[in-house]
This record gives C-alpha cells, structure tokens and sequence, in this order.
C-alpha cells in the first residue's frame, strides 16, 4: 500500500457528512418507530419485541424530558410544554400497551409527527 491510498483512506471517513443534532434525534425516533411497527405487525407473537421497543421509546422520551428540562434548552417555552405533555402521555400509554389495555398506534403517530416536526413539515 504506498503513501496516497494510506491518505486517502486515512481522510476518507472525515469526508463523510457531518450529522447534525436534528438529524440525530430523527434518526434515533425513526429506528424506534420502525421497530414498534415491526413488533406491533407481528401481534401476539410479536409481544416480547414489543416490549423491548416500548421501552427503547420511554428511554427515548426520557431524553427528551432531560433535554427539555435544561435551563439551556432554547426551544420555546410553549413548545416545551407540548413536548413535557408529550412524553408524560407516552410513559401512560406504554403502560396502558405492556398491560395489553391499548394499542401502539397513537405511540406511533407521535413519533411519526416529531419526525416530521424534525425535518420541518408542518403537520
């Protein structure tokens, strides 16, 4: 291997696009929606993955509280209480989905709106 390829490899990862914050939190919701989908499609069978993806959805709810909480957060402050009320409804309802009381689908349309909120539409 001579010098150029060893730089170009070396530099090639640095050439990749930088993630931003935004493009983060889209990604982390979309993985999760993806996988409550995938486990609520499969029904009954699909319980214990469910399960494992309700909980990976409240820990991500968890952060956004945390993230909302901090007195550096700079979103306003109506939209901070939206998204409090938010996580608050998630964390009831996922208990409401684990005692098999509900459904996942109004966890999942949350998400589906934060994603779009997230790339800038306008629901």
């Amino acid at each position: 291997m001579n010098a150029i390829s060893q730089a170009q490899r070396a530099y090639s990862a640095a050439a990749a696009p930088t993630r931003t914050p935004r493009g983060i939190e889209y990604e982390a919701v979309a993985r999760i929606t993806k996988n409550l989908k995938t486990a609520a499609d499969k029904g009954r069978d699909g319980f214990v993955e469910l399960a494992h993806a309700l909980h990976e959805n409240r820990q991500l709810w968890d952060i956004f509280i945390i993230d909302i909480a901090d007195p550096t957060n700079r979103l306003p402050k109506e939209l901070k209480a939206r998204l409090f009320y938010l996580a608050e409804f998630v964390h009831h309802h996922t208990s409401k989905v684990l005692s098999r009381d509900d459904d996942v689908s109004p966890l999942l349309d949350i998400n589906t709106s934060i994603m779009a909120g997230l790339r800038g539409e306008v629901i």
